[in-house]
């Protein structure tokens, strides 16, 4: 199993990283949850909310690329951000990595992550996703199924019940905030709370 299993449209290409494992030197984490972002107009998949909306730039080139590597930056000038890049090369796209299960390294992860409460908050949320693995800029680009980078990703069996993942809004978007491209795996109790961003469209309520 490798990158060319996530050369697929965006929300496949979610479905399959969900229960994968990405490891970061002695730290794995097994993802929980994720969300799938789209490209520029002139490719298949418009998505508004996207950096990769308005064509390449160099902060956004590597979603222009092959799938399989890590587009990283920082939001809110505070927290590292983790995507995995995915779709056809030359075709934007990639996936968030919004949550994930410390399954080794607890110790090092809690030690990064002194205020967490329990071990389940430990990479609840995209930027502690980024803490807990210690992933920062300067990985930005890596090759994550090359075997001798320090950070890789292991994807699991493909999860094909469909009643094993739920979907729902992408958070902290105030574009396509409705699209129901969050994907989690409802048994773990390190998924995120949603969080809809004040500046997106009110919900209508009325139906």
């Amino acid at each position: 199993m490798g990158a060319e299993e996530l050369a697929v449209e965006p929300l496949r290409a979610a479905r399959r990283l969900l229960g994968g494992t990405l490891r970061s030197g002695s730290v794995g984490m097994r993802i929980v949850e994720v969300e799938a972002y789209g490209g520029d107009p002139g490719g298949p998949w418009p998505d508004p909310a996207a950096h990769s909306h308005r064509g390449p730039t160099p902060r956004n080139s590597v979603m222009f690329g092959p799938p399989g590597v890590l587009y990283v930056y920082f939001s809110y000038g505070m927290h590292t951000c983790v995507n995995v890049t995915s779709g056809p090369d030359g075709i934007a796209s990639a996936v968030l990595i919004r949550a994930g299960e410390i399954i080794e390294g607890l110790d090092t992860v809690r030690a990064r992550r002194p205020a967490a409460k329990t071990d389940a908050d430990l990479a609840r949320g995209p930027g502690n996703v980024g803490s807990a693995l210690a992933i920062g800029l300067d990985d930005y680009g890596t090759r994550l199924f090359d075997p001798a980078a320090a950070i890789r990703l292991e994807l699991g069996p493909e999860i094909t019940d469909v009643a094993a993942i739920s979907s729902g809004p992408r958070v902290g978007v105030s574009l396509a905030a409705d699209l129901p491209w969050r994907l989690w795996l409802p048994d773990s109790a390190a998924v995120s709370a949603y969080r809809r961003s004040p500046r997106a469209p009110k919900l209508d309520r009325s139906a």
